[in-house]
């Protein structure tokens, strides 16, 4: 038996959803069906509010309801410090280790070739036009570890190096809490020349 109309449209809009699949978009608008409608209305809400209120910076890229961001007004950040991430989620990520006191760009993705994903697709010229100011001192690239994260990385690093800024790559290596057994020869690479005094 066929779903009525708008049950089939709400498991059609779920499936649209990244990494939703067809039995997780229907189990998705059974919920919505089950629970109460004031449920549903906050549901709907919040969507509408991210929608409306939420934007990107328009200095950093990151997503935010207050433009500029709170991280490009925050005085007590480092302006001279600029960390470089893939995606607005990375973001957090980085404020989670409540290490990185400086300022943040986003580029909106990675180069990707084979995907189509050039140079020009990507937020590259607000970072060297944040860098050529004069003001920052250091860029860390905090791109993906993987062969998109990496090119990127090179690409850029290849662009601020003759703008007189110091240019430094997030170490990689062996997970915390792992054990070096389980390491493929790649990370165990990477860990053996990130090696650090102690």
């Amino acid at each position: 038996m066929p779903h009525p109309e708008p049950l089939a449209r709400l498991i059609e809009q779920f499936q649209r959803l990244p990494g939703i699949g067809a039995k997780s978009a229907q189990r998705l608008a059974f919920h919505v069906l089950r629970t109460p409608r004031e449920d549903a209305d906050r549901l709907c809400d919040a969507i509408r509010d991210v929608k409306e209120r939420v934007t990107y910076c328009s200095v950093c890229n990151t997503i935010t309801d207050v433009d500029p961001c709170v991280y490009c007004t925050d005085t007590t950040r480092d302006p001279a410090l600029i960390c470089v991430v893939e995606e607005p989620q990375n973001v957090s990520v980085v404020e989670k280790t409540r290490e990185f006191r400086g300022t943040y760009h986003v580029l909106m993705g990675a180069l990707s070739p084979l995907s189509g994903v050039g140079p020009d697709d990507l937020k590259i010229k607000g970072l060297l036009t944040r860098v050529g100011q004069g003001q920052v001192q250091e860029v860390v690239l905090a791109t993906n570890p993987n062969v998109e994260g990496e090119a990127t990385a090179l690409y850029l690093a290849r662009l601020l190096k003759p703008l007189g800024v110091r240019v430094t790559r997030i170490a990689t290596g062996i997970p915390v809490g792992s054990d070096i057994e389980y390491a493929d020869e790649v990370t165990m690479a990477k860990a053996m020349l990130g090696r650090r005094d102690v």
